[in-house]
Protein backbone atom coordinates (compact mmCIF):
# COMPACT_ATOMS: atom_id res chain seq x y z
CA UNK A 1 0.00 0.00 0.00
CA UNK A 2 2.79 2.36 0.90
CA UNK A 3 4.68 1.45 -2.27
CA UNK A 4 1.62 2.11 -4.38
CA UNK A 5 1.13 5.54 -2.80
CA UNK A 6 4.82 6.37 -3.35
CA UNK A 7 4.61 5.40 -7.02
CA UNK A 8 1.51 7.53 -7.46
CA UNK A 9 3.22 10.50 -5.86
CA UNK A 10 6.30 9.99 -8.04
CA UNK A 11 4.14 9.87 -11.16
CA UNK A 12 2.43 13.15 -10.27
CA UNK A 13 5.78 14.83 -9.64
CA UNK A 14 7.15 13.63 -12.96
CA UNK A 15 4.05 14.82 -14.79
CA UNK A 16 4.26 18.24 -13.10
CA UNK A 17 7.98 18.52 -13.96
CA UNK A 18 7.38 17.66 -17.63
CA UNK A 19 4.48 20.09 -17.83
CA UNK A 20 6.54 22.91 -16.30
CA UNK A 21 9.42 22.17 -18.65
CA UNK A 22 7.10 22.21 -21.63
CA UNK A 23 5.64 25.60 -20.59
CA UNK A 24 9.15 27.10 -20.17
CA UNK A 25 10.21 25.91 -23.62
CA UNK A 26 7.00 27.33 -25.12
CA UNK A 27 7.60 30.74 -23.50
CA UNK A 28 11.19 30.76 -24.68
CA UNK A 29 10.12 29.93 -28.20
CA UNK A 30 7.53 32.73 -28.17
CA UNK A 31 10.14 35.21 -26.93
CA UNK A 32 12.62 34.24 -29.65
CA UNK A 33 10.02 34.30 -32.42
CA UNK A 34 9.29 37.82 -33.82
CA UNK A 35 6.78 38.82 -36.39
CA UNK A 36 8.23 41.22 -38.96
CA UNK A 37 5.49 43.64 -39.91
CA UNK A 38 6.13 46.30 -42.56
CA UNK A 39 6.68 49.77 -41.15
CA UNK A 40 4.19 52.46 -41.94
CA UNK A 41 5.25 55.70 -43.61
CA UNK A 42 4.82 57.61 -40.35
CA UNK A 43 7.10 55.19 -38.46
CA UNK A 44 9.70 55.25 -41.22
CA UNK A 45 9.63 59.05 -41.19
CA UNK A 46 10.05 59.16 -37.41
CA UNK A 47 12.96 56.71 -37.58
CA UNK A 48 14.70 58.60 -40.38
CA UNK A 49 18.27 59.80 -39.73
CA UNK A 50 18.58 63.24 -38.30
CA UNK A 51 20.79 65.61 -40.28
CA UNK A 52 22.70 68.46 -38.80
CA UNK A 53 22.11 71.93 -40.21
CA UNK A 54 25.24 72.05 -42.38
CA UNK A 55 24.50 68.72 -44.07
CA UNK A 56 20.86 69.66 -44.56
CA UNK A 57 21.85 72.91 -46.23
CA UNK A 58 24.34 71.06 -48.42
CA UNK A 59 21.61 68.67 -49.58
CA UNK A 60 18.94 71.30 -50.15
CA UNK A 61 21.25 73.78 -51.85
CA UNK A 62 21.95 72.93 -55.52
CA UNK A 63 25.63 72.18 -56.20
CA UNK A 64 25.85 74.69 -59.07
CA UNK A 65 24.60 77.69 -57.07
CA UNK A 66 28.13 78.91 -56.32
CA UNK A 67 29.15 78.63 -59.98
CA UNK A 68 26.14 80.59 -61.17
CA UNK A 69 26.74 83.25 -58.55
CA UNK A 70 30.32 83.61 -59.75
CA UNK A 71 29.06 83.99 -63.33
CA UNK A 72 26.60 86.64 -62.15
CA UNK A 73 29.42 88.57 -60.47
CA UNK A 74 31.49 88.40 -63.65
CA UNK A 75 28.46 89.57 -65.65
CA UNK A 76 28.11 92.64 -63.44
CA UNK A 77 31.81 93.55 -63.77
CA UNK A 78 31.73 93.11 -67.55
CA UNK A 79 28.70 95.37 -67.78
CA UNK A 80 30.58 98.10 -65.93
CA UNK A 81 33.50 97.70 -68.36
CA UNK A 82 31.11 97.84 -71.32
CA UNK A 83 29.56 101.02 -69.96
CA UNK A 84 33.02 102.57 -69.85
CA UNK A 85 33.69 101.52 -73.46
CA UNK A 86 30.39 102.76 -74.93
CA UNK A 87 30.34 105.95 -72.87
CA UNK A 88 33.92 106.70 -73.86
CA UNK A 89 33.12 106.06 -77.52
CA UNK A 90 30.09 108.36 -77.36
CA UNK A 91 31.95 111.22 -75.67
CA UNK A 92 34.96 110.87 -77.94
CA UNK A 93 32.85 110.97 -81.09
CA UNK A 94 30.88 113.95 -79.76
CA UNK A 95 34.12 115.87 -79.20
CA UNK A 96 35.56 115.01 -82.63
CA UNK A 97 36.35 118.42 -84.03
CA UNK A 98 39.34 119.77 -85.91
CA UNK A 99 40.25 122.85 -87.91
CA UNK A 100 42.47 122.59 -90.97
CA UNK A 101 45.93 124.21 -90.59
CA UNK A 102 45.56 126.13 -93.86
CA UNK A 103 42.57 128.08 -92.59
CA UNK A 104 42.72 131.75 -93.57
CA UNK A 105 41.02 134.81 -92.27
CA UNK A 106 38.20 134.51 -94.76
CA UNK A 107 38.09 130.74 -95.21
CA UNK A 108 37.61 128.34 -92.31
CA UNK A 109 37.87 124.57 -92.91
CA UNK A 110 36.52 122.63 -89.97
CA UNK A 111 35.52 119.00 -89.57
CA UNK A 112 32.92 117.91 -87.02
CA UNK A 113 31.22 114.61 -86.33
CA UNK A 114 27.81 115.94 -87.41
CA UNK A 115 29.16 116.64 -90.89
CA UNK A 116 28.97 112.90 -91.64
CA UNK A 117 25.63 111.11 -91.01
CA UNK A 118 27.43 107.85 -90.21
CA UNK A 119 29.16 109.47 -87.26
CA UNK A 120 25.84 110.84 -86.02
CA UNK A 121 24.32 107.36 -86.21
CA UNK A 122 27.32 106.00 -84.30
CA UNK A 123 26.94 108.53 -81.52
CA UNK A 124 23.18 107.96 -81.14
CA UNK A 125 23.57 104.15 -81.20
CA UNK A 126 26.28 104.12 -78.55
CA UNK A 127 24.27 106.54 -76.43
CA UNK A 128 21.29 104.16 -76.55
CA UNK A 129 23.50 101.20 -75.66
CA UNK A 130 25.00 103.12 -72.73
CA UNK A 131 21.56 103.94 -71.38
CA UNK A 132 20.49 100.32 -71.70
CA UNK A 133 23.55 99.14 -69.80
CA UNK A 134 22.76 101.45 -66.90
CA UNK A 135 19.20 100.09 -66.81
CA UNK A 136 20.45 96.50 -66.93
CA UNK A 137 22.56 96.82 -63.78
CA UNK A 138 19.61 96.25 -61.37
CA UNK A 139 18.69 93.06 -63.24
CA UNK A 140 22.29 91.92 -63.08
CA UNK A 141 22.21 92.56 -59.32
CA UNK A 142 19.09 90.39 -59.02
CA UNK A 143 21.02 87.58 -60.72
CA UNK A 144 23.74 87.93 -58.07
CA UNK A 145 21.25 87.78 -55.19
CA UNK A 146 19.24 84.97 -56.81
CA UNK A 147 21.65 83.12 -59.09
CA UNK A 148 19.11 80.36 -59.85
CA UNK A 149 16.48 82.80 -61.19
CA UNK A 150 16.02 82.35 -64.93
CA UNK A 151 13.52 85.09 -65.84
CA UNK A 152 15.88 88.11 -65.40
CA UNK A 153 18.71 86.21 -67.07
CA UNK A 154 16.61 85.36 -70.14
CA UNK A 155 15.43 88.98 -70.35
CA UNK A 156 19.03 90.22 -70.25
CA UNK A 157 20.13 87.75 -72.93
CA UNK A 158 17.41 88.97 -75.32
CA UNK A 159 18.25 92.65 -74.94
CA UNK A 160 22.00 92.02 -74.81
CA UNK A 161 21.80 90.31 -78.19
CA UNK A 162 19.93 93.28 -79.69
CA UNK A 163 22.41 95.78 -78.21
CA UNK A 164 25.34 93.73 -79.48
CA UNK A 165 24.00 93.95 -83.02
CA UNK A 166 23.46 97.72 -82.71
CA UNK A 167 26.94 98.28 -81.28
CA UNK A 168 28.74 96.24 -83.92
CA UNK A 169 26.64 97.77 -86.73
CA UNK A 170 27.58 101.31 -85.69
CA UNK A 171 31.23 100.37 -85.24
CA UNK A 172 31.35 98.69 -88.66
CA UNK A 173 29.78 101.72 -90.35
CA UNK A 174 32.29 104.05 -88.75
CA UNK A 175 35.17 101.72 -89.64
CA UNK A 176 34.42 102.12 -93.35
CA UNK A 177 34.40 105.92 -93.09
CA UNK A 178 37.59 105.97 -91.01
CA UNK A 179 39.31 103.76 -93.58
CA UNK A 180 38.35 106.15 -96.37
CA UNK A 181 39.49 109.12 -94.28
CA UNK A 182 42.93 107.56 -93.80
CA UNK A 183 43.47 105.93 -97.20
CA UNK A 184 40.92 107.41 -99.59
CA UNK A 185 39.76 105.60 -102.73
CA UNK A 186 41.74 106.25 -105.94
CA UNK A 187 39.12 104.50 -108.10
CA UNK A 188 36.48 107.08 -107.20
CA UNK A 189 38.98 109.93 -106.78
CA UNK A 190 38.25 110.23 -103.04
CA UNK A 191 41.25 111.78 -101.41
CA UNK A 192 42.23 111.05 -97.77
CA UNK A 193 41.75 114.03 -95.49
CA UNK A 194 43.31 112.79 -92.22
CA UNK A 195 46.52 114.65 -93.04
CA UNK A 196 44.62 117.93 -92.83
CA UNK A 197 42.37 116.91 -89.90
CA UNK A 198 44.61 114.71 -87.78
CA UNK A 199 42.85 115.31 -84.47
CA UNK A 200 39.46 114.60 -86.01
CA UNK A 201 40.61 111.25 -87.42
CA UNK A 202 42.29 110.28 -84.16
CA UNK A 203 39.09 110.93 -82.22
CA UNK A 204 36.89 108.99 -84.63
CA UNK A 205 39.34 106.08 -84.74
CA UNK A 206 39.45 105.92 -80.94
CA UNK A 207 35.66 105.97 -80.75
CA UNK A 208 35.50 103.10 -83.26
CA UNK A 209 37.94 101.00 -81.21
CA UNK A 210 35.92 101.62 -78.05
CA UNK A 211 32.73 100.50 -79.77
CA UNK A 212 34.37 97.34 -81.11
CA UNK A 213 35.63 96.59 -77.60
CA UNK A 214 32.11 97.05 -76.25
CA UNK A 215 30.78 94.60 -78.85
CA UNK A 216 33.38 92.03 -77.80
CA UNK A 217 32.42 92.47 -74.15
CA UNK A 218 28.77 92.06 -75.06
CA UNK A 219 29.49 88.74 -76.75
CA UNK A 220 31.38 87.58 -73.66
CA UNK A 221 28.41 88.54 -71.49
CA UNK A 222 26.04 86.55 -73.71
CA UNK A 223 28.28 83.48 -73.52
CA UNK A 224 28.38 83.70 -69.72
CA UNK A 225 24.60 84.04 -69.62
CA UNK A 226 24.27 80.91 -71.75
CA UNK A 227 26.39 78.97 -69.25
CA UNK A 228 24.33 80.38 -66.36
CA UNK A 229 21.11 79.15 -67.98
CA UNK A 230 22.33 75.56 -68.13
CA UNK A 231 20.44 73.20 -65.82
CA UNK A 232 23.48 71.36 -64.47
Amino acid sequence: MLLSSFNSHLFHCSFYFLKTKSLMETNKTMRETTINLPETKAEAKEKGPLLNSSKAIAILEPPNRGTKKGIANGDFVLRLCTIGATLGATVTMGNADAVAPFTTRFLRFEAQFNDIPTFVFFMVANGIVTGYLFLSLPFSTICIVRPLAKAPRILLVIFDTAMTGLTLASASAVASIVYLAHNGNPNTNWLPFCQQFGDFCSSTSGAMVGSLLAGTLFMTIIILSAFALKRN
